[in-house]
């Protein structure tokens, strides 16, 4: 989570009572390890690339195993293909500006220039489909919490009207005015944690929505 949800998070729960620890920086995607990890190298396995070597409209496996045509066994040239793609990727990052340069090594500089520019694209939308499948998941959850925080609220309603109906006149009883503001504040409370459910399902709708691009490209590649 970012510092901003965090804050938020924390606030809410200073609310209740609760201390969060909480952490200023936002989060920082391992971007090297993400652009050299297996799950990525299998998307990347399925695109299609032109070779003047190799030919047109072949996928990268076929291209990364074509001298290897003797391993009939397709999870073997497939974790083949994997471990040379990974082995042409070059990622540096500059600590001062945070910006990362990608390299890829290929036979051809056409080749290995689509190869980079199709590297990027599939970073982007895996970037995408994760945060797609986070704000799911926490869409779900919080319609599941305002479902049971309603029930809860109801019930809590109920009482406090059963309450007030029994005793028109407490003036002179502290111990029913303390039964009355303990039911009170109950109410309170939950009506408080149901509004902040109902905010935050829809902040979650709209960033469910949302299709940012997660990597910004400064300079194409060549």
């Amino acid at each position: 989570s970012s510092s901003g949800s965090m804050s938020q998070a924390a606030g809410l729960a200073a609310q209740f009572g609760f201390s969060v620890p909480g952490n200023e920086s936002e989060t920082k995607w391992v971007y090297p390890e993400i652009i050299k990890s297996r799950t990525l190298a299998k998307s990347m396995l399925k695109r299609e690339f032109d070779t003047e070597k190799f030919g047109l409209k072949l996928s990268l496996e076929e291209i990364l195993t074509n001298k290897s045509s003797l391993v009939h066994d397709s999870k073997a040239r497939k974790i083949m293909a994997i471990d040379k793609f990974i082995g042409m990727i070059q990622v540096s990052e500059n600590i001062k500006t945070g910006i990362f340069t990608l390299k890829i090594n290929a036979p051809e500089p056409e080749f290995a220039k689509e190869l980079n520019k199709t590297l990027i694209e599939e970073l982007d939308a895996q970037q995408k489909r994760y945060n797609k499948s986070k704000t799911s998941n926490t869409k779900q959850f919080i319609q599941e919490r305002i479902i049971e925080i309603e029930k809860e609220l109801n019930i809590a309603e109920e009482v406090l009207k059963d309450f007030t109906n029994r005793n028109r006149r407490i003036d002179n009883s502290a111990l029913l005015l303390l039964e009355q503001q303990r039911l009170t504040r109950e109410v309170t409370v939950l009506t408080g944690v149901y509004t902040t459910l109902k905010q935050q399902l829809e902040t979650t709708k709209i960033e469910n929505l949302r299709e940012s691009d997660y990597v910004v490209v400064i300079d194409e590649p060549e």
